[in-house]
């Protein structure tokens, strides 16, 4: 009995996202910690049962995310540009990979087909598809949460901008909610299921996504 119900305290309830997306270097980081960090993440994400899109490399912290979900046996998609894959594809690839033309059309793939984002340790590339999805969520495209898993402090710089933006008037407080951050895994994933939006839309998501659709059929039609 008293072990029924010890199983029962550790049962994590079912997560309110299907699949989510991870932003992230493709350079492993001098940092041990960038590397669990990675590696913890994805087990989170697998005891939750969310499968993981990803910028579809082998190499880095994708890797170690990606490999951790996919040994988990969750499903992984990875979105790459057909000119990166040489680059950040090693060996076999990890789970599902989808080419796509470019850099905008990965970004744009990727964000389909999450449910909420979390960014880890990256780059210029990371630092660029987080503030892209934050400033989406600003402007009322989607209500998708966005997570910084601050490891080790790696994003206080940029929290202190933001909040130095804040204070200047450039962001409004409400906008500054759109950011979560926690420095373990567990904790963003909770603060994430939690999510309630609360800033103020500034353009209508319906009208953006027939503004999208007109650019795209213009665009096939001029291509054809």
């Amino acid at each position: 009995m008293e072990k029924s119900m010890q199983k029962k305290s550790i049962i994590i309830k079912e997560s309110r996202f299907k699949r989510i997306c991870v932003f992230c270097g493709s350079s492993p980081g001098k940092n041990p910690s960038y590397h669990l960090a990675a590696i913890q993440l994805g087990k989170q994400l697998v005891e939750r049962n969310i499968d993981l899109v990803y910028g579809g490399g082998s190499i880095g912290l994708m890797g170690l995310v990606s490999q951790a979900v996919y040994n988990g046996g969750r499903h992984v998609l990875g979105v790459i540009p057909t000119t990166l894959m040489p680059r950040e594809i090693t060996g076999e690839p990890v789970g599902e990979v989808r080419a796509v033309p470019g850099m905008h059309q990965r970004k744009a793939e990727m964000a389909r087909q999450a449910d909420a984002f979390i960014a880890l340790p990256g780059g210029y590339g990371t630092l660029e598809e987080l503030l892209e999805v934050i400033t989406w969520a600003q402007l009322g495209i989607h209500e998708k949460p966005v997570g910084l898993l601050n490891v080790d402090g790696y994003y206080n710089s940029l929290l202190c901008f933001i909040d130095k933006a804040v204070d200047e008037g450039f962001i409004t407080p409400s906008a500054r909610h759109i950011i979560v951050s926690a420095q373990t895994a567990h904790e963003l994933m909770s603060k994430l299921e939690d999510y309630v939006p609360k800033h103020d839309d500034v353009a209508s998501k319906l009208s953006w996504e027939i503004e999208q659709q007109l650019t795209y059929t213009t665009k096939s039609d001029i291509a054809r």
